[in-house]
């Protein structure tokens, strides 16, 4: 069996896996649909306040650590100044004159490190700066896109889709309660 990191639940046959907590009420619905039909399952699905299936796709709301900044690691000062500096012109060459180190030793050991390439880990910073401010700010997508160093709303839509398969609004709207539902 190999990894589905978009399912909710995998069904092996004689195994059956959820991604995590909430995904296991869909792994639950899912058993009772394939033992004793969609109308039973629909029927608790209801009863439970649950969508009766869920399609999945739910890597947007995966938490991607930030590696650590100890003392041990030679990239830790140049990391934390690029996540405080997200917003700005990011160069390999401008992280590596921040480091202190030729762009051929800051690249090969960035990815020793890290382990992936400098733009991909910038941009996995961005979106996870950007997921952050449309969750807990009302600032305009606008805004956020120039706060992450986007360029445009138009890219960070862009990045959006092409790595969570959903809109900066949509997501939004996921995250955040409906006015005046706090408390209810």
């Amino acid at each position: 069996m190999r990894l589905n990191q978009e399912a909710l639940y995998v069904d092996d046959g004689d195994i059956v896996t959820s991604a995590g907590t909430t995904a296991a009420i869909d792994t639950c619905l899912h058993l009772l649909r394939r033992q004793h039909g969609a109308e039973l399952a629909n029927r608790v699905a209801r009863r439970i306040v649950a969508p009766p299936h869920r399609a999945g796709g739910q890597a947007q709301f995966i938490e991607h650590p930030l590696p650590p900044t100890d003392s041990g690691n030679p990239l830790a000062e140049t990391l934390q100044w690029t996540i405080e500096n997200l917003g700005e012109h990011l160069t390999v060459d401008r992280l590596a004159a921040h480091a202190l180190m030729s762009r051929r030793t800051f690249t090969r050991t960035f990815r020793k490190v890290i382990g992936t390439s400098v733009a991909q880990w910038i941009a996995t910073q961005r979106l996870a700066m950007a997921q952050r401010l449309l969750e807990t700010t009302d600032l305009t997508i606008d805004h956020i896109a120039t706060l992450c160093g986007y360029g445009s709303p138009v890219t960070m839509r862009d990045q959006f889709w092409k790595s969570l398969t959903t809109t900066p609004s949509t997501y939004r709207r996921t995250f955040q309660p409906p006015p005046g539902s706090i408390g209810r």
